[in-house]
């Protein structure tokens, strides 16, 4: 398959509020790729880094290391006529809808708006185009000449569905895009987003923190934890098999519904609190918490390596540390 967008050793921080203090490091050398068809979930604690690198997918914020390519092109130093042309390709969808919603547009004007931005038919194409999107997430045509306020959370989500499909993507990222909905409207939500990509055939990248969600929906899983991808591969073989201690120890987290057996899972394997963000030290992020801590984890931090074949993990209980510098003479 294709890679309709791939991301190389992105990084991006933020500077201290008048220069006090380090800066704060949101992502840190992230990798991934994104193949047509495919839903790549990425999972992580709130505050990991996920939104961000969305949004550097998107090029919303500009990184400052690393590459973003879209279907083979570089996106990251892209004229500006071509990265108006590739933008068509990678669309997003919110966690809120409504605020993502401009409340002075109709809705049907609202989903329109991308094929206006970009120039791309007349008022009158540009309305036919987008009452057949709406109808195709489950609203009336009367629906289009509503405004946002007058719609349900999930009425809201299909909207900005259609909004995303209007330019004809190859990927779409969802970024929370479920998690603020009842669960019975995430269902609804979640299956029209597998039909559509099965109509489409378009990739996915998908935000979460629900793991069930993820599971359901994610054809690999990608986990972040400060900054870093820290595991990545097949969702079944995550799940069934996971190598990072942080992924061992979400998966211990998902509740189950008979509280005898909660009571004897081991819900405490991580303690302590997450080391800052601001902390720029060497060694693994997540070394103050895992239980598995080693001499190594202080002075080095792992890479994402391959593992047997299976999926990419960092983590010295699965790939060799790096040889000790030599000092000068």
């Amino acid at each position: 398959m294709p890679e309709l967008l791939e991301l190389r050793d992105v990084s991006k921080s933020y500077p201290a509020r008048r220069g006090r203090g380090r800066g704060l490091r949101a992502v840190a050398g992230a990798s991934f790729t994104l193949a047509a068809g495919e839903t790549l979930g990425l999972l992580g604690e709130s505050g990991c880094g996920k939104s961000t690198l969305a949004r550097l997918a998107l090029r919303l914020i500009e990184p400052d290391g690393g590459t973003v390519r879209v279907a083979g092109q570089d996106f990251t130093g892209a004229s500006a006529a071509a990265t108006r042309r590739l933008r068509r390709r990678v669309q997003i969808v919110f966690q809120d809808a409504l605020s993502s919603l401009n409340p002075r547009m109709s809705v049907g004007v609202n989903v329109a708006e991308p094929m206006r931005l970009q120039g791309i038919g007349s008022e009158k194409e540009r309305r036919s185009a987008a009452l057949e999107l709406l109808d195709l997430v489950g609203l009336r045509p009367e629906h289009a000449d509503r405004y946002p306020h007058e719609f349900s959370g999930g009425q809201a989500q299909r909207v900005a569905i259609a909004r995303a499909l209007i330019l004809r993507p190859d990927v779409i990222v969802f970024d929370e895009a479920v998690s603020a909905l009842d669960v019975s409207i995430r269902a609804q939500i979640l299956r029209l987003i597998l039909d559509l990509q099965q109509r489409f055939g378009l990739a996915y990248l998908f935000i979460s923190h629900d793991l069930g969600v993820v599971k359901r929906i994610s054809d690999r899983i990608a986990v972040m934890y400060l900054g870093r991808i820290v595991e990545l591969g097949a969702a079944a073989e995550i799940y069934r098999a996971p190598l990072h201690p942080y992924t061992e120890a979400l998966l211990a987290a998902i509740p189950v519904p008979d509280p005898r057996r909660m009571r004897v899972r081991q819900l405490g394997v991580v303690e302590g609190e997450a080391a800052s963000p601001l902390d720029a030290a060497a060694g693994c992020a997540f070394r103050a918490r895992c239980p598995h801590r080693m001499a190594v984890c202080d002075q080095a931090t792992p890479e994402l390596l391959p593992v047997l074949g299976r999926h990419d993990v960092a983590c010295f209980l699965h790939t060799a540390p790096p040889p000790p510098e030599r000092k000068a003479a």
